[in-house]
């Protein structure tokens, strides 16, 4: 029996909220909930110095940088600094925030996998600005 493939349109970008990102961030769900690969991905671009909030993943999430040059940092750990063709592997349950350098953009893709068991993010406050200077 032949395996039928579904074709999206091309998806549109939105502005991340105020309530999950600092500055100003642009989401494009690349592939949404589905059961077949019980996962989400998105393409997230970042202006300089945006951020996420700090939050964590139930199942955690992989990172694949695709331009540019910025941040990840675990709670209580010194942050990354990450590039283009980088990844990060980020352990379910583990508290994070990502974002931009202060000087340009940055895009990753964000894989999130078996959002059915317990959701995708679990978002948490904002990083301070203090902390944020202090990771670069």
């Amino acid at each position: 029996m032949a395996q039928q493939s579904k074709i999206n349109s091309a998806p549109e970008a939105t502005r991340g909220p105020a309530t999950s990102f600092s500055g100003t961030v642009w989401v494009t769900t690349l592939v949404g909930p589905n059961a077949e690969t019980d996962c989400i991905v998105s393409s997230v671009t970042f202006d300089p110095k945006a951020r996420t909030f700090w939050h964590t993943h139930p199942n955690g999430q992989l990172l694949v940088v695709t331009k540019g040059i910025g941040f990840y940092q675990e709670k209580g750990k010194p942050a990354r600094l990450i590039r283009e063709g980088d990844s990060v592997t980020i352990p379910p349950m583990v508290e994070h925030w990502h974002g931009a350098g202060p000087n340009g953009t940055f895009t990753h893709t964000a894989i999130n996998p078996n959002v059915s068991k317990g959701g995708a993010v679990n978002w948490l406050q904002a990083v301070t600005d203090e902390e944020y200077r202090i990771a670069h």
